[in-house]
């Protein structure tokens, strides 16, 4: 099971393995109390990608598309079978920083993992 949460809610033990999917480490939260089991960061979308979506709603679209493409580079598909893998064995939660909950770059790591049949 995959599930999605703001890494600035609690933490809780339906949450499984948390793991975050962001390039930096979320503002003003320390290490320890964020519980993450795992910190991805190369799978999150790039640099240049991330400051040109800027979280803009009318970007989303475009950012969907053009981080799919980037998950589908050798590198990223292989963190995204890490995590398929360790999904099967049990709940991993993708933990995102995004104030945006319907659009932020977990989703799509959520969604490309549902494609691997998850």
């Amino acid at each position: 099971m995959i599930k999605l949460k703001r890494v600035y809610e609690r933490p809780s033990r339906a949450d499984g393995r948390r793991v975050l999917v962001e390039h930096l480490w979320p503002r003003g939260l320390k290490r320890a109390d964020a519980d993450i089991a795992e910190w991805l960061r190369d799978i999150a979308p790039s640099d240049a990608l991330r400051r040109w979506y800027g979280h803009d709603p009318a970007r989303w679209p475009e950012f969907k598309r053009r981080y799919r493409a980037e998950l589908r580079t050798s590198e990223r598909r292989a963190l995204l079978e890490t995590l398929a893998d360790r999904a099967r064995r049990g709940t991993v939660t993708l933990i995102f920083a995004a104030r945006d909950e319907e659009r932020n770059s977990a989703r799509v790591v959520r969604e490309e993992l549902a494609k691997m049949g998850l």
